[in-house]
């Protein structure tokens, strides 16, 4: 039986239960994080950690955090479940919060901190031999919420997109802003490549400081991997607006995140994205990845 880490303690995952009054299951208030573990390590693990901890005194939902505690709980939990390779998951939400009391005295808010651990998900091969096609999400993200951008409980949208895109025989969907510029996918931060430059989206964080609108998009662990390593290559990288004539005349289109890793994109709605195969910058970035998390899990902690 697998074990969880609730609120400090190992319950067997089927006895990991939180209260009905839950923000997080009464008015979807919470953050998450998923993220990649090999050799009994977590990738990078402070980077996710930090910025669940910014984005939750940022919104107002805790501000006593402390990222190396949420590391080691993780850690703790593949260990306990004798895992050295895993999909963890740490879960923040409101906990027993009152959001109708009449006075701020009157709410209670100690957070539910749940850390969960499975078996990688696995992946057909020819996702990342021939890569995939894409559709474009129906909805657009909005530039002007203060909570775009950050990882919240709040995804019935992008799973929604997500399932219209398979109905489709898709594995994804491109989403927008209300800009008409690319911001991300469902699940994933997105880059073209054209004319041998990398360039992806501006995320939260990275817009100028006079900047009227603010990025709804996440700024992903993977991809900022991705981007160090594409500068380590020497590879031209630019943080910049993207439309969908960019996309499609693009060389290369391929999706990040902490499962897929490096996924490429071959068709947007049908329409065939450079040669119809996944590139050479996309397969190089791809190998270095995964040569990198391989190491720097493997190294000594320290």
């Amino acid at each position: 039986m697998l074990q969880a880490w609730l609120n400090g303690s190992f319950v067997p995952m089927n006895e990991a239960r939180v209260s009905a009054f839950d923000a997080g299951l009464q008015h979807g208030i919470g953050l998450f994080e998923t993220m990649l573990a090999r050799h009994g390590r977590v990738f990078r693990g402070l980077e996710p950690m930090e910025r669940m901890r910014a984005s939750a005194k940022e919104l107002g939902l805790a501000d006593t955090l402390r990222p190396e505690a949420l590391v080691d709980a993780a850690e703790a939990t593949m260990a306990a479940n004798a895992m050295e390779h895993a999909r963890v998951r740490v879960t923040l939400t409101g906990g027993d919060m009152n959001m109708l009391a009449r006075t701020a005295a009157d709410v209670r808010h100690d957070p539910t901190v749940l850390v969960q651990v499975q078996p990688p998900t696995p992946y057909p091969p020819a996702l990342f031999e021939k890569g995939i096609g894409v559709r474009i999400a129906d909805g657009q993200l909005n530039v002007a919420d203060p909570f775009a951008g950050h990882k919240t409980l709040w995804y019935w949208p992008r799973l929604h997109a997500l399932q219209r895109a398979a109905a489709a025989g898709m594995q994804e969907a491109l989403w927008f802003d209300v800009t008409r510029a690319l911001a991300c996918g469902c699940v994933s931060n997105a880059f073209i490549v054209r004319h041998g430059a990398l360039v992806t989206p501006l995320a939260r964080g990275e817009e100028a400081k006079d900047s009227p609108v603010r990025s709804p998009v996440l700024p992903g662990i993977t991809r900022a991997a991705i981007l160090s390593l594409a500068e380590e290559s020497g590879i031209e990288v630019r943080r910049e607006r993207i439309e969908v004539g960019a996309i499609l005349d693009a060389d290369e289109l391929f999706l990040t995140n902490s499962s897929w890793h490096v996924l490429p994109v071959v068709t947007v709605e049908q329409r065939t994205i450079g040669t119809g195969e996944p590139g050479e910058v996309t397969r190089t970035l791809r190998a270095a990845l995964l040569e990198r998390i391989d190491r720097e899990t493997q190294a000594s902690p320290g």
